[in-house]
């Protein structure tokens, strides 16, 4: 996979944690945020970031917004996260889709999660919420499976 990596924004490590902790008391329902854990591939501690899952064709898949973003490369080493969604968890595996097989749930995206849309546009990876740049973005941002285990 490219070793891309477009820096975060400053701010985004303190919304994490309060999306975190948000996520812990319930806050977002079932279609919004959840919470995926994975132990660091270096230290094995684990590690937590606010993610938000679209269903397409009745499987879900996350978006790695950010290329080279840690959490992906994590996944990538662990093959397997714990989702939390409110005081609920679940064990999934992460299966990374191939850039052929992301391109259409990539189109999928804006429409699906457009809360997303302004972030990969701060990003500087998308003008707006248009499929066809989301789509171009196979490859650059990987797509995950979420496979219940």
């Amino acid at each position: 996979m490219p070793s891309e990596r477009v820096r975060p924004p400053w701010w985004l490590k303190y919304v994490n944690k309060v999306m975190i902790g948000l996520s812990k008391v319930g806050v977002g329902g079932d279609k919004g945020p959840v919470v995926l854990t994975v132990p660091g591939r270096k230290s094995g501690k684990l590690r937590s970031t606010p993610v938000t899952p679209m269903t397409v064709d009745g499987r879900r898949y996350v978006v790695g917004g950010l290329p080279g973003a840690d959490w992906t490369a994590n996944v990538r080493a662990a093959k397997e996260a714990t989702i939390h969604q409110g005081r609920r968890a679940h064990r999934v595996r992460m299966v990374e889709m191939s850039p052929g097989e992301a391109r259409p749930l990539l189109r999928e995206f804006p429409i699906l999660v457009p809360t997303g849309v302004s972030f990969m546009k701060n990003a500087g990876l998308v003008t707006g919420p248009h499929p066809d740049e989301f789509e171009a973005l196979a490859g650059r941002c990987p797509v995950f499976r979420l496979d219940p285990l």
